[in-house]
């Protein structure tokens, strides 16, 4: 999965900062639960995400700099948010008697 300068450095941020991630860890969780659908909880997460950059730009240097250069207008977390789902929401399990995906058909 590829992200874009401002989701790589939230993910960054997130990395380096331990109480920042057990935070957003919380926040996936509970937004996978919240939202069955995936496709709603990435959206719900890509809100949020983006809600949390910008807050973080008026205070943390590295995204403050990325604002000063680039201005602040809506960028997409989507990528990010469905990779963080990936990560630290539930394990779908497929229902039963569907076959695994053949990736490569």
């Amino acid at each position: 999965m590829s992200l874009n300068r401002s989701e790589q450095m939230v993910h960054d941020y997130l990395q380096a900062q331990p109480d920042e991630l057990r935070h957003w860890q919380t926040v996936v969780r509970t937004t996978a639960e919240r939202q069955r659908d995936p496709h709603a909880a990435a959206a719900a997460l890509d809100d949020a995400l983006w809600a949390y950059y910008q807050e973080r730009a008026g205070v943390v240097s590295p995204f403050r700099d990325e604002v000063a250069r680039e201005g602040l207008r809506r960028i997409s977390m989507r990528n990010l948010a469905e990779y963080l789902l990936r990560l630290w929401g539930p394990v779908r399990k497929r229902p039963a008697g569907q076959p695994a995906a053949r990736p490569y058909a």
